[in-house]
């Protein structure tokens, strides 16, 4: 998620960040606490943040940049076909415009050339689809090393993941490497945001929770208002 999208949630969650209360959409809530401990003290603090400010430090802006394109590149073969499942055809031919001219002319995804030319960049992917179509989001959920989901986007995550085209990167080693760099690129991306939810939330739990089951619904919905969160959906 990018700094630009997450601080509009974090700071019009503040009012909500009072104390664990119990929600609905969270009847998990003590294990997914747990959960989220161990990513946050293990994994992020321990490992994740660390290598995470240190690429920040040395890898250079536009270097930073292409690599962000190049993965946000090949994210667009899940968003096309999730396009193409939710009757998006119009959307579809975007992206699927934007992959080939990024492709080719941004050699290769590093330059982000169809943004330049007018053709705008979607988010879409299977929990987003199964959404679309109506299916319950379920309870909230915090998965080891994944973060927040809710079981309908657990499902999503495990469609999603054939689309993920490292997975065919051959040898392994390049395919590490390359999983290795997206997730500290990732986590490097969120450095401001974290230190700002540090610093504002009573209950970084709560304000996590919050703003996911917001953002996905306003993605679901392609931004256009929603209805109160209800324990249907």
């Amino acid at each position: 998620m990018k700094l630009s999208r997450i601080l509009p949630l974090i700071i019009g969650l503040s009012a909500c960040a009072t104390g664990p209360e119990h929600d609905p959409h969270d009847p998990l809530e003590p294990l997914n606490r747990a959960v989220d401990s161990f990513n946050n003290d293990l994994l992020d603090r321990a490992f994740l943040r660390p290598f995470a400010e240190v690429y920040n430090h040395l890898i250079p802006e536009p270097v930073i940049v292409s690599i962000r394109n190049f993965f946000s590149n090949l994210e667009e073969l899940l968003v096309i076909t999730n396009d193409i499942l939710q009757g998006k055809f119009a959307q579809g031919l975007n992206d699927t415009a934007r992959f080939v001219y990024n492709s080719t002319f941004g050699l290769g995804g590093l330059f982000d050339v169809a943004s330049a030319w007018n053709l705008p960049k979607h988010n879409e992917d299977f929990g987003q689809t199964l959404g679309y179509w109506g299916i319950s989001s379920g309870p909230y959920l915090v998965l080891p090393f994944f973060g927040p989901r809710t079981v309908r986007d657990t499902l999503g995550l495990a469609a999603d993941a054939p689309f993920n085209p490292t997975y065919y990167f051959s040898p392994p080693a390049s395919r590490n490497a390359t999983t290795a760099l997206r997730i500290i690129d990732t986590r490097a991306s969120l450095l401001g945001a974290s230190r700002v939810l540090e610093e504002a939330a009573l209950d970084p739990y709560l304000f996590m929770r919050d703003a996911y089951l917001q953002r996905r619904e306003s993605l679901i919905r392609d931004g256009r208002p929603a209805p109160e969160l209800d324990e249907t959906n």
